[in-house]
């Protein structure tokens, strides 16, 4: 059963988002391996700070039934589709890594180009697998975050927990 990371993000009431994004992961999953959440500005577009994190998960689902769910619960929680695409978000899962997977596999590119790109998706994936390797690159994710130019992107880490009397 292959080991995935899924990248998990939010700029529209972001805690009930994310909240609701985890509780429905571990109902379909089991237990996760949650990722710090950071809260960063939005890049590519003007808009509000997202909150961002990384979830480690095992699953039998191939990756298009695994993309099916997420977008099935990105849709549950209000995704709009269909506008631009660097804008707002109540909800986006993403994909990161499948196990080894490289390529294009039923229509998701793995790994996911964001990895090494932007820091709110590398530095949560560092926190969680900073010893697992990138399936493209073979070199560690703590060892990318260290190599990373942790001033082009700032993020900031949250106080963050699953429950809130507010949901």
């Amino acid at each position: 059963m292959p080991r995935v990371y899924l990248g998990l993000g939010s700029n529209i009431d972001r805690e009930r988002h994310i909240r609701a994004a985890l509780r429905e992961l571990e109902e379909h999953f089991g237990v996760l391996l949650i990722s710090p959440v950071y809260e960063s500005v939005a890049v590519g577009f003007e808009g509000d700070n997202f909150y961002n994190l990384v979830v480690g998960l095992d699953t039998e689902l191939s990756v298009g039934e695994l993309s099916g769910l997420l977008r099935a619960i990105e849709d549950a929680n209000g995704r709009v589709r269909g506008g631009p695409r660097f804008s707002g978000r109540t909800l986006d899962i993403d994909i990161l890594t499948y196990g080894n997977a490289c390529g294009e596999i039923e229509g998701v590119q793995l790994p996911r180009d964001e990895i090494l790109k932007n820091a709110f998706v590398l530095r949560p994936l560092a926190d969680i697998a900073g010893q697992d390797r990138h399936p493209a690159t073979a070199r560690p994710f703590a060892e990318h975050w260290d190599a990373y130019d942790q001033q082009r992107q700032k993020l900031w880490r949250i106080e963050f927990t699953l429950d809130s009397d507010e949901d």
